[in-house]
């Protein structure tokens, strides 16, 4: 009969984390974490000690677990990845919400289902902005020509905000979303600048009618008590869902046309056989290294993980490309399987906070593939792969430029 030992480690560690920067090469660190210490000490960006789990199932097990919170991770004085960029009252106020209304405003704006006329818009979109691609020429920029404004433009239209607010906001997410070990002077009042346009949106007159300003406007008249949240928070859960589905979406398109351009065949069978475009996205979603910093939880108790004692009050950091290539899981990870009969990968985490922008993240990628592979037939980065400079100090990995002809 075996017996499992549970342990707990010195906080002192000498693996620095974050890992490798670049987006289109797995850490060579994952795979040996994985496989030589899956709960593993590591230091953050602040200094601070951390647990870090990078193998499938201990993955899974602290995503599914209550007892880590991704909430209290902005409590003060616990133990961070990095040092706040968002004001800590504006995480409180977040973490607080018990508004079923705006729950639910949320929800609806978040399903793909909720706007009709959406994947006939998107594809549009998505055309358009090929359209002025392909007028100027080759060589193009696909970042800030084509997943930054396509990414944007329907996180304006979610919020039911002029689509030439964009811009403006994707530049306030640049800098909200840097990653620093101390903070930094611009971040809180780039915070309250992108706020401050938010509510004012929130409170134009005529009122806005269309997206989640409009439903946040018409939970303001709710005779419901517990419905009747103040403008700044409604205004704060808008621009929250803009900074993160914004950059979460581009983000990943950017790498996924990494990919497709150095696999040149993946993207001549997508445009063979159209019908794939589901199982191709969620296999790039797989693959994708786009997480650059870990999903943190803190320990609500101590608690056993992987014969280590995570005690009370510990940061624990959920290495997603460790899980996502964990081929226990996923057979000969490193290959882009189109065909993979399963596929249950952990790129919009698991638990309770799973994302809730799941489905319209899939839909804005599919439609966004299929235009660039179907117009753009000869796809390739205009320069070496290593020649990319991936964007340092960034909660995402992301190529700053991403020139490509065709």
């Amino acid at each position: 009969m075996s017996t499992t030992v549970t342990v707990n480690h010195p906080p002192t560690t000498d693996i620095a984390f974050p890992l490798s920067r670049r987006g289109d090469v797995l850490p060579a660190e994952a795979n040996r974490l994985r496989e030589e210490t899956p709960i593993a000490r590591v230091r953050t960006l602040t200094g601070d000690p951390a647990w870090l789990v990078s193998s499938y199932a201990l993955a899974k097990q602290v995503l599914e677990d209550e007892r880590f919170s991704l909430k209290d991770t902005a409590n003060p004085g616990v133990p961070r990845q990095y040092a706040l960029t968002i004001p800590p009252e504006v995480v409180d106020n977040m973490g607080s919400i018990n508004s079923a209304g705006l729950r639910d405003a949320v929800m609806r704006t978040l399903s793909p289902r909720a706007d009709r006329a959406l994947d006939g818009w998107l594809q549009a979109e998505a055309h358009r902005l090929i359209d002025v691609l392909t007028a100027q020429g080759a060589p193009g920029e696909l970042r800030d020509g084509f997943a930054d404004p396509y990414s944007a433009a329907l996180h304006c239209r979610l919020l039911g905000i002029p689509a030439e607010d964009g811009r403006r906001l994707m530049a306030g997410v640049d800098l909200a979303f840097l990653t620093s070990p101390v903070p930094f002077a611009g971040a809180v009042p780039n915070w309250y600048k992108d706020l401050g346009h938010v509510l004012g949106r929130l409170n134009a007159d005529p009122e806005p009618v269309d997206g989640l300003l409009g439903r946040f406007a018409a939970l303001r008249r709710s005779p419901d008590v517990a419905d009747r949240v103040g403008d700044e928070l409604l205004a704060t859960v808008a621009l929250s869902l803009f900074g993160a589905g914004a950059v979460s979406t581009s983000a990943f398109l950017l790498n996924a046309v990494v990919y497709l351009c150095e696999r040149p065949e993946l993207a001549d069978r997508l445009r063979r056989e159209p019908a794939l475009i589901g199982r191709a996205v969620d296999e790039l979603l797989r693959v994708n290294l786009s997480i650059g910093d870990a999903l943190p939880r803190l320990a609500l108790a101590d608690v056993p993980v992987g014969g280590v004692l995570v005690k009370e009050g510990e940061l624990v950091l959920v290495l997603v490309e460790g899980a996502n290539y964990d081929p226990a899981v996923f057979p000969d990870p490193e290959r882009i399987d189109f065909d993979r009969p399963s596929n249950p990968h952990l790129a919009f985490g698991a638990g309770r906070h799973f994302c809730p922008a799941s489905a319209l993240g899939r839909t804005h990628a599919e439609i966004a593939l299929t235009a660039l592979v179907e117009r753009l037939p000869g796809l390739r980065l205009a320069v070496p792969a290593d020649q990319l400079a991936w964007r340092p100090g960034f909660i995402k990995r992301l190529p700053e430029r991403l020139p490509v002809v065709w």
